[in-house]
């Protein structure tokens, strides 16, 4: 039978556990670096390429052409009409000239190489197959030029740990224009999403968004006077995850001057002319719709002095749209159509009122995002799964070195999610959902050491080879059955190596050995809430169990300091039920609550795990707010999660990550991993897959209408 027992009874318990380090590290470890590991849900399966098609022949296999270079994640991309400062960055300018088959392609895009982002130029030859029929399967990557055209020197004044992410380039001329997230904005839950304008030859950099606001999305005018943006202005983001409330901004390209609001409600924009915008929002009927907004030539510029137009019917969602300068005949958008899984790229006739599909009549089994054209509408690109045999054996990483810009911190995505690290650093148990597995950090020996549905994992510090996780399904509710297990991953006898240690079902899990392996701190919804307990870690709570935490809240996502001092979990005790959580310290003795770090109003903070010497706190966060629209990406369930550290005594806030992705279930590990990619395997198929937004697969009821194809 358990026992509830007073916490003062079994304080004994835990006097061995409280001892502090004599000696003080600037790292963590001793050997003076630090290594954090991290999960980006599907990113580990993100395969972008840009492709394009022409707009002018019939969409076809043959007629598709790989632009960028089949190795990294290339996306959002941008046809530029080069400029001499971009020519000038070329080693040779006489590369421009038209050769034997077409004209060379200009392409600016943004790239993931090295696990962050960052904006190149490329100049691609032969890239016109529209007369040589080759198949995208067996297309080999055209001769290229590849130019970087940013540093990292803003990334290292701010103070950045990480290079910073960069999303949706143009060209203005001389002037590279962007969003960036390497300044921090200074306020919790706010994003660090501004758009900056950076000078080709000299590298100068100007920050055009105003301090304490979030600029997403920018589009030049072809005149470039004008540079549009989604904005949510001064009130900020409220957490939204799926199609967000921004509105449309205007402001002068030079200087970020003149700055008005044209559109209420609107994202994604793009430009015909200097005075006619296109964007979109979900329509009252409910259909997700590019809207067509004419600005005044002459008089005062506001929401009131601007003419907003509905482009695209109900019937079909209708998004991140493209336009061509001058181009008043089509748009390209990309559709999600009721009865079809995949995103894909169309035209819109702006006079017929009809979509033209394209993407679909090609690869209708693959998602196609973010259109772009050309300066001259012949042309349109988008990103999308890379073709399954390019001439290249893609590596299949199991841990991805993400770039940092300090020598003493190593930074991994890990391909599987909730890592923990053996005592001795030489495993990681990881789970895949379903089942367990431990492999060495080098991606040798991989085994699966329990093949049920689980989450989390904990290695006991004293008993070689124990790994503690929760059997059960994720997100339940407090009487779902869940339940602590030990696994003995060494057991020559797989039949008897899990054992279970809780016995109700009623959601016990996040299980965390104390130091010495006396204990196991956990969440359990017995009560009827999510609270914290311990149980002797032996025999479970058939030897033992005390309520750590009570009441009519949800404490959870909990972790034992080395030196054990203090438990870590994330909270929402302030605002039960609203989803929002806190990172609060608790003594293993019931004293010392105190709250830690709060992300703003309403935000979330979670997964705390400590750092080898109990100093700091790695966490997942919605501190720095969205960098992105979400609509403009894969699907993440929460779209905002960066990686954060943070001293015990709330001092030394570091930003580790910078994506528009969802980063969540960090471990902090025992000894410094060398910052090298870890190849589990070489592959020679794409392995690309990934969800679109669920949301979109929301349709309206809808009445009568017929769409035109």
């Amino acid at each position: 039978m358990n026992i509830i027992a007073p916490l003062i009874l079994f304080a004994s318990l835990l006097l061995p556990l409280h001892s502090a380090s004599a000696e003080e590290h600037q790292n963590s470890n001793a050997n003076g670096g630090d290594t954090i590991v991290f999960t980006t849900l599907g990113r580990s399966e993100y395969e972008f390429d840009i492709y394009s098609l022409s707009t002018t022949h019939p969409p076809s296999i043959s007629g598709e052409i790989r632009i960028t270079d089949g190795e990294s994640v290339n996306f959002n991309g941008y046809f530029p009409s080069p400029s001499p400062a971009l020519i000038s960055l070329l080693p040779d300018a006489n590369l421009t000239q038209p050769g034997d088959d077409s004209s060379p392609l200009h392409l600016i895009y943004v790239t993931e190489r090295n696990g962050t982002s960052s904006i190149y130029y490329d100049l691609v030859y032969n890239g016109d197959s529209d007369s040589k029929r080759r198949r995208r399967s067996v297309l080999e990557a055209p001769s290229r030029v590849q130019i970087p055209l940013l540093s990292n020197a803003d990334d290292h004044r701010s103070g950045n740990t990480v290079d910073s992410f960069k999303d949706k380039p143009s060209l203005n001329g001389e002037f590279l224009v962007y969003v960036s997230t390497h300044e921090n904005s200074g306020e919790p839950r706010t994003s660090w999403t501004a758009i900056y304008s950076t000078e080709l030859r000299t590298g100068l950099t100007q920050r055009l968004t105003p301090s304490g606001v979030a600029d997403f999305s920018p589009a030049v005018s072809p005149f470039g006077n004008w540079t549009a943006v989604a904005s949510y202005g001064e009130r900020g983001w409220t957490g939204e995850v799926e199609e967000l409330s921004t509105d449309i901004y205007v402001f002068s390209t030079r200087d970020g001057t003149r700055r008005v609001k044209v559109v209420e409600h609107g994202g994604w924009p793009c430009w015909v002319d200097d005075t006619t915008l296109y964007f979109h929002r979900r329509s009252d009927d409910g259909w997700i719709s590019v809207f067509r907004a004419i600005l005044p030539e002459r008089g005062a510029l506001s929401t009131e002095s601007v003419n907003i137009q509905r482009v695209t019917p109900p019937g079909v969602h209708a998004f991140t749209p493209a336009t061509s300068p001058n181009n008043h005949n089509f748009i390209a958008v990309a559709t999600r159509r009721p009865g079809n899984d995949y995103r894909h790229v169309e035209l819109f006739d702006l006079e017929r009122k009809e979509f033209t599909e394209l993407t679909r009549l090609v690869a209708p089994e693959s998602h196609h995002l973010n259109p772009f054209l050309s300066p001259d509408g012949s042309r349109v690109g988008y990103h999308s799964c890379r073709g399954q045999a390019n001439g290249r054996r893609s590596p299949l990483l199991f841990l991805e070195n993400i770039q940092t810009t300090t020598n003493d911190l190593s930074l991994f995505r890990i391909a599987g999610s909730f890592p923990s690290f053996s005592p001795e650093g030489d495993r990681i148990a990881y789970v895949e959902m379903p089942g367990v597995y431990v492999v060495k950090p080098d991606g040798s020996g991989k085994r699966e050491v329990y093949g049920g549905m689980a989450f989390s994992t904990a290695w006991d510090p004293v008993r070689p080879g124990r790994v503690y996780t929760s059997s059960g399904p994720t997100f339940a509710t407090e009487r779902t059955e869940v339940d602590i297990i030990s696994i003995d991953v060494d057991a020559v006898d797989k039949s008897s190596s899990v054992r279970r240690l809780t016995t109700n079902g009623k959601n016990n899990a996040f299980p965390w050995p104390s130091p010495d392996g006396k204990l196991i701190v956990f969440r359990s919804g017995r009560s009827g809430h999510k609270n914290l307990y311990l149980m002797d870690a032996e025999k479970g709570e058939t030897g033992g169990l005390w309520k750590l935490t009570e009441g009519a809240w949800t404490d959870t996502m909990c972790s034992w300091s080395p030196d054990g001092e203090w438990i870590a979990f994330a909270s929402d005790r302030e605002n039960p039920g609203s989803g929002s959580f806190e990172m609060f310290l608790i003594h293993p003795n019931g004293t010392g609550l105190r709250k830690l770090i709060q992300s703003g109003t309403g935000g979330r903070t979670n997964h705390p795990i400590f750092s080898p010497d109990s100093k700091s706190i790695v966490f997942t966060s919605d501190y720095a707010g969205i960098s992105a629209e979400p609509i403009s990406n894969p699907h993440h369930y929460q779209p905002y999660g960066d990686i954060f550290t943070v001293k015990l005594d709330g001092s030394n806030l570091r930003r580790l990550t910078h994506n528009s992705y969802e980063d969540g279930t960090p471990a902090w590990a025992p000894r410094f991993i060398s910052p090298n990619d870890v190849v589990l395997r070489r592959k020679n198929d794409s392995s690309c897959a990934f969800d679109d937004c669920h949301w979109l697969n929301k349709n309206p009821t809808l009445k009568g209408s017929k769409i035109s194809c």
